[in-house]
C-alpha cells in the first residue's frame, strides 16, 4: 500500500468571497492515513454574515442553510482539534490556510498543524502541459470522479484527497518507493517544473 510517512489532513472551505473580510460558510477536513481517507470533519458554518447571491449560485449554499448551521465559535475549535498536529493540504493551500488562520484568530486560537502542502503547486510541477490546473480539470484528466457536488466542501476535499493519493502513487512508481516522505512534497513544490525530473531521479537513486 502506498502511503505518506505521516497523516495528512485535506482541507477545503467554502466562503463568502476571497478578501480578508470574507467568512467561511462550510468546511470539510479529511484525514489521509496509509493512502486511505480514514476520518472526516464536515460542517456548514454560521458566521453571522449574509451569503452573496453569486455564492449561492456557485455553491448551492443558501442563507437559510447557514442560518441553521452551528456558529463559527463552535465549528472552528472543533476543526482545529480535528487537524491537531498533522500535516495539512489543500488545493490552492494558501487560500484555505489564510481562512483557517483568520477564523482561528477571531476566537483567539492558533492552528497546530505541522506543514502545508498544496496539490495545485504539486500538480503543476508533476503533470506539466495541462490546459489548466483547476480541480475539475485535474480530476477529469487523471480519472478521479466527483462523488458529490463541485464547489461544496466535502466533494472538493474528497477529490483533492484522491488527487494527493494519486500524486503519492505517481511518486512511488517514479521513485520506486512504498512510502512518500512529506519532505519530498516540499522539495517538489519549491522546484521549478523543468527541474523536477532531475529531483525525482535523485530520489530514485536514493531508493535503489
Amino acid at each position: 500500500m502506498i502511503s505518506f510517512n505521516r497523516p495528512i489532513v485535506m482541507l477545503d472551505f467554502e466562503t463568502t468571497g476571497i478578501s480578508h473580510s470574507d467568512r467561511i460558510t462550510e468546511v470539510a477536513a479529511l484525514r489521509i492515513v496509509d493512502g486511505q481517507i480514514t476520518d472526516r470533519f464536515v460542517s456548514l458554518v454560521n458566521c453571522g454574515v449574509r451569503i452573496p447571491y453569486f455564492i449561492t449560485q456557485l455553491t448551492g449554499i443558501s442563507q437559510a442553510m447557514v442560518n441553521k448551521a452551528p456558529p463559527a465559535s463552535e465549528v472552528v475549535p472543533a476543526l482545529i482539534e480535528f487537524i491537531g498536529s498533522d500535516a495539512l493540504s489543500a488545493h490552492n493551500a494558501s487560500f484555505d490556510a489564510k481562512f483557517l488562520l483568520a477564523e482561528s484568530q477571531r476566537i483567539n486560537l492558533l492552528p497546530q498543524y505541522q506543514g502545508l502542502h498544496c496539490t495545485l503547486k504539486l500538480s503543476r510541477r508533476l503533470f506539466p502541459g495541462m490546459s489548466n490546473y483547476k480541480l475539475a480539470t485535474l480530476a477529469a484528466s487523471l480519472g478521479i470522479r466527483f462523488q458529490g457536488t463541485a464547489h461544496r466542501a466535502e466533494a472538493d476535499a474528497e477529490v483533492s484527497a484522491y488527487l494527493l493519493i494519486h500524486i503519492a502513487k505517481h511518486l512511488a512508481k517514479t521513485c520506486q518507493m512504498q512510502q512518500i516522505d512529506l519532505d519530498l512534497l516540499d522539495k517538489i513544490s519549491k522546484t521549478v517544473a523543468a527541474k523536477v525530473p532531475d529531483l525525482l531521479n535523485k530520489q530514485l537513486g536514493y531508493a535503489k
